[in-house]
Formats: structure tokens, sequence, C-alpha cells
């Protein structure tokens, strides 16, 4: 069982950080998709991502074997590089016709997702706070979506089909979650995202145009390695704060990233009203995209304070004196 070191603080910036880099990426993917498709954004960032993870390993002599996996292992890495591959160019699919805060505020049905898959595959409990916690973000969904309410259900628009593309992004995204959880028995976590990045960037590149990059202004360009930089950056980020926090507490801090998108359109619109539109919601939309955090927090959460009630319950059982006499 993994221990934490207890530097909570760190642990905590680290998510911070986390959510903040993912708050931000929408906004610069959606710059990027001005000149460059989703299959080239995608491959870009695969295969910086994978190359330098390669570079890491081979210079520390911990490239990973794939000899040494099992058969079933096999077939798990193949779900979790397809999914993943699905899941980047989906994701770049959906926001092409959604704006970041929408995007990043629909992605929150992808822990759900991987929730529910860990229930079927791993038998894993869904507790009373997680009921609550998903019916307030279901809640949420339909506060955030009220002024569009009507088309989603009566219209296959531009913006529907962004919603139902990003619920695939999702559910792709919990499909490589659960097959990379249980091939984390095999490998270690960099050692999977090394391969899954680069197998997918060779599935992709037959798709994507890589000369696309040259079209792309100054600010575009400097956007790209950002997108490119911060599959590593925040990833690395996530990973290190498990290791200083409790996993429950990170998840519940990245639940906050959309609130990150908002606040930074709000203010990139402001500053540059011709690269960053505005989100045009209506005050009960924002509510609602309060609830949807609220909730996706509250499900990473629950099992984490139920079992530290129980535990505060036993103690207290314990360290109550018998009575006199007894």
């Amino acid at each position: 069982m993994h221990i934490t070191s207890g530097r909570w603080v760190y642990g905590f910036l680290l998510a911070l950080s986390t959510a903040m880099l993912w708050g931000v990426l929408p906004i610069m993917l959606k710059e990027v998709l001005k000149e460059m498709d989703p299959y080239t954004v995608t491959w870009y960032r695969l295969f910086t991502a994978g190359a330098v993870l390669f570079v890491w390993l081979a210079f520390n002599g911990k490239l990973p074997s794939i000899r040494g996996l099992s058969g079933s292992n096999r077939g798990l890495l193949a779900v979790a590089i397809l999914g993943l591959a699905f899941n980047y160019v989906l994701y770049l699919k959906g926001l092409d016709r959604l704006t970041p805060g929408t995007m990043q505020l629909m992605i929150q049905s992808a822990p759900v997702m991987l929730m529910l898959g860990s229930m079927l595959v791993f038998r894993e409990r869904f507790g009373i706070g997680q009921s609550i916690g998903l019916l307030t973000l279901l809640v949420g969904f339909v506060m955030f979506f009220n002024q569009r309410l009507e088309e989603l259900f009566t219209q296959l628009s531009d913006y529907t089909l962004g919603i139902l593309i990003t619920l695939g992004a999702a559910f792709t995204w919990a499909l490589y979650g659960l097959a990379q959880k249980q091939l984390l028995t095999a490998w270690s976590s960099v050692s999977i995202m090394m391969v899954i990045y680069l197998s997918c960037a060779i599935i992709i590149l037959p798709f994507a145009s890589p000369l696309q990059v040259l079209q792309l202004n100054t600010l575009q360009t400097w956007f790209l390695v950002g997108c490119c930089l911060n599959t590593l950056v925040a990833y690395g980020a996530f990973a290190e704060a498990l290791v200083h926090w409790e996993a429950s507490r990170v998840s519940a801090t990245i639940a906050t990233t959309p609130l990150f998108t908002f606040s930074m359109v709000a203010l990139g619109s402001m500053l540059w009203p011709t690269v960053v539109e505005p989100e045009l919601l209506n005050s009960l939309a924002y509510v609602g995209a309060m609830l949807v955090v609220s909730g996706s927090a509250l499900i990473a959460l629950a099992p984490s304070l139920i079992q530290n009630m129980r535990n505060r319950r036993v103690r207290q059982i314990t360290e109550t004196p018998p009575p006199a006499g007894s």
C-alpha cells in the first residue's frame, strides 16, 4: 500500500499546478485548431511527450520490454493505446465545436465513467457519498445547459454534435484508464505512458500533416509548443502530487480545472478579444458549473471521508475508558 510523504502543502501546490495547466490547455488548443487539424495537433503532442520519455528512460536504463508482458497484458496495452488515441482526437474534434469552458466541464464525465467502469470490472463499491456527488453533478449539468436544453434534445446541431463527441472522448479515456490501472501491476506509469504515447503517434501519423506547422503564426506556434509541454508537465506534476498527498484529495483539487478554464477565458477575452472568445453564459449556467465541480470533487473525496469517519469512530471507542467497577 502506498504511503504519502506527508508534505501535503507541496502535494496541494502540485495538484493545483496540474489543474491550472489543464485549465489553460483548451484555450491554447482552440487557437492552434484554427490552422491545424485535430490529427496533426494530436500527433505533435503525443510524439513530443513520447520522445522525451523515451530519452529519459533510455538514459536511466529503464526501457520496458514488451516480451515481459503476458498475453492478457498485451491485450490491455492495445486497449489503452487505442483508447488514448481516440480520446485525444475526439477531444479536439469536440473542442472545435465547443467553447473551452464547455469542453472542460463536459470532460468531467470521464472520471465518472472510469468510476462506473471500476465498479463493473474491479467490483469497487459505490457509496452514498459518491451517489450524492453524482446527483449533484447531473443537476449541475442540467443547470449549465439551461440555455440550450431544447437544442440538445431536439436538434443535431454542431453544438449537440460537439457534446456527443466529447462524451465519446470521455468514454474512450475511461477505457484507457481501466486498462492502464491493470497494467500498473506489470510496468511503471512512466513506461506505460511512453509506450502509449509513441504507439498512438505511429497510429495517427498517416492521418496527420506535420508540415501544417509552417502555416502557424508566431502566437499559434508558441501555443503548440505549450500544448506539447503541457502534456508532459501536467501529468508529471499530477504523478508527483500523488507521492505527497492522498489520491482522493489530489483528484478533488483537479476537479476544479473547469473553474480555471472559465476564469482564464474571461481574463483572456478582456485582454485579447481577437484571440479568446468569451463564454456566453447566464448566471444559472455558472451556478451549474460550480455544482458540476462540487459533485466531481465529492465523488473523489467521498470514500476517503467515509473511511476517516469510521477510523475516528473506532478510535473513540477504543480510547473510551471502561465504566467504573467494570
